[in-house]
């Protein structure tokens, strides 16, 4: 099936629009009918019921009586009939008048139906855009202009991430193979030249696998989780940081946390793939003795990581940006540390996918600052301390240099 079908209505939505139009008549027939046979049956059993006065002079009175009697009979019946014929008219003319009723009232639907007939993946920019007063045919329409444009922000977002992803991809095929070529045609190649090139390819294919492995975290974030299971927040954090320590005491970094239990449900796997992006993206996007900032914790029901970081001065309007695929500050597309611009777009995609909340703020000083909150897990027996507004470290622990020395203060 292809993208403009996924788009197209269903070759049936005519026939289902006759189908209620059908109902919608059958409908407005039936309450008339019932209606008016209980107004006829109503009026005459009133008319029966109703007393003639009959007076006479003379002795043909009880034969008088009872003529008036057989006529009254009579006209009854008649009556009946008169009534059955008009009946039976009133039907015919309420089935003719609901169908066009309906006909009128559904009009909108299918104005709506073969304009969105008309929408694919070329023009999902147009819309129903209905006029008129606020009514429930309005509020559809404005239900599936909605959804439109969310179908074309995501169809947008999609081309691009699979335009820089493309990028992403053959800018180190391309230098592989400009590595591969000139090798193969240098006459004067050694071993050790040799063993450079696959040295260099190694490190490329390194890279490439690097990003193909966050590019399947981003889709396997996005389509949601298959499971869920316990894990704590501080844990996750702990791990995290003793991955990055290295890094963080290369750049001479001063690492503050405050570690409290912070129970959550869903993917660990996830969940710390989320920290650890977190304290990656704090720890290389920061400055040569700078700080980070890491807090777990709980607060109103959510269970809480903060991490917090010095580093460039970022304007509030740039901070959407960085959580989009591929987006960095320096605006650049490509980079040979490793980092591809995926950390903050996965946080952003599993976050969602635990339906966790997401704040980010720039520092006055430079550095950005990010709280992710989880829906809190009860444990029994235990309440989780509580993480005030804007928490500040408390508990000071230094890095560990390469060397094995911690940097002062």
């Amino acid at each position: 099936m292809s993208l403009n079908d996924q788009f197209r209505p269903h070759a049936s939505s005519h026939q289902s629009l006759r189908t209620v139009r059908m109902r919608l008549t059958a409908l407005y027939s039936a309450l008339f009918t019932i209606s008016g046979a209980v107004l006829l049956t109503i009026t005459y059993w009133l008319m029966r019921r109703s007393k003639w006065v009959i007076i006479t002079y003379d002795d043909r009175g009880p034969e008088i009586r009872r003529h008036l009697e057989r006529l009254r009979e009579a006209q009854l019946r008649d009556l009946l009939i008169q009534f059955g014929i008009a009946f039976a008219a009133m039907v015919v003319i309420s089935i003719v008048l609901g169908w066009l009723v309906a006909g009128r009232v559904l009009r909108p639907l299918r104005t709506m139906t073969a304009t969105i007939r008309q929408i694919s993946a070329r023009n999902l920019h147009e819309r129903l855009a209905v006029t008129g007063p606020r009514d429930e045919l309005k509020d559809l329409a404005d239900t599936v202009d909605g959804l439109l444009g969310r179908l074309e922000t995501a169809l947008d977002s999609h081309k691009r991430f699979v335009a820089n992803a493309a990028h992403e991809l053959r800018t180190p095929l391309t230098l592989e193979r400009a590595l591969l070529e000139e090798t193969l045609t240098d006459r004067e190649a050694t071993l050790e030249s040799y063993r450079a090139t696959s040295e260099r390819l190694l490190a490329i294919s390194k890279e490439q696998g690097q990003l193909l492995e966050a590019l399947l975290t981003l889709a396997g974030s996005e389509r949601g989780l298959d499971h869920r299971e316990p894990f704590d927040l501080s844990d996750l954090a702990r791990e995290a940081l003793d991955s990055a320590r290295m890094e963080a005491g290369a750049r001479d970094l001063r690492v503050h946390t405050h570690f409290a239990p912070a129970p959550s449900a869903g993917d660990p796997a996830l969940a710390g793939r989320l920290v650890a992006n977190l304290i990656d993206n704090a720890v290389h996007h920061n400055v040569p003795e700078g700080h980070v900032e890491i807090t777990t914790g709980s607060r109103a029901g959510r269970a809480l990581v903060a991490v917090a970081n010095t580093g460039p001065v970022i304007s509030p309007q740039q901070v959407g940006g960085l959580f989009e695929p591929f987006q960095r500050l320096d605006g650049r597309t490509a980079r040979g540390d490793g980092h591809h611009g995926l950390g903050l777009s996965i946080v952003r995609a599993i976050a969602t996918a635990h339906g966790a909340d997401l704040t980010a703020r720039t520092r006055p000083g430079g550095g950005l600052s990010i709280e992710i909150g989880f829906p809190a897990a009860a444990v029994p027996g235990h309440q989780p301390p509580h993480i005030p507004e804007n928490p500040r470290p408390r508990t000071p622990l230094p890095a560990t240099r390469p060397d094995g020395n911690r940097p002062t203060d």
